[in-house]
């Protein structure tokens, strides 16, 4: 993944945070995945076992797309608090955006 769509990302979540289109932390981002609200999760990284099955677990019975990326300290300073384990992004224009700078194929690298 290139550093530019990766930022492109984190900026996308920064924007999402200040326009109240996401939730975090662990019951908040349940809540909005079981009541349809929550288009996308994502986990960090450096989560624990247990938090990334719960959330895939939970993301797969309601047809919820999950995305692991970063970790915990970039997704905190993306959104402009402490250190964040999991995101739950509420607005579909956002969501589209953020999924697709995180999983759309770019240039392939070759990193030894």
């Amino acid at each position: 993944m290139t550093m530019t769509k990766k930022h492109k990302a984190l900026s996308l979540l920064g924007m999402a945070m200040r326009a109240g289109k996401l939730v975090t932390g662990d019951e908040t981002v349940l809540k909005a995945v079981r009541q349809g609200k929550a288009k996308i999760v994502i986990v960090a990284a450096d989560a624990s076992d247990n938090t990334k099955k719960k959330f895939r677990d939970k993301c797969a019975t309601y047809n919820v797309k999950l995305i692991e990326a970063f970790d915990r300290i970039t997704i905190g300073e993306a959104i402009g608090k402490s250190e964040r384990v999991l995101l739950g992004v509420t607005d579909a224009g956002f969501s589209k955006s953020i999924a697709q700078s995180l999983t759309e194929p770019s240039e392939v690298e070759y990193i030894d």
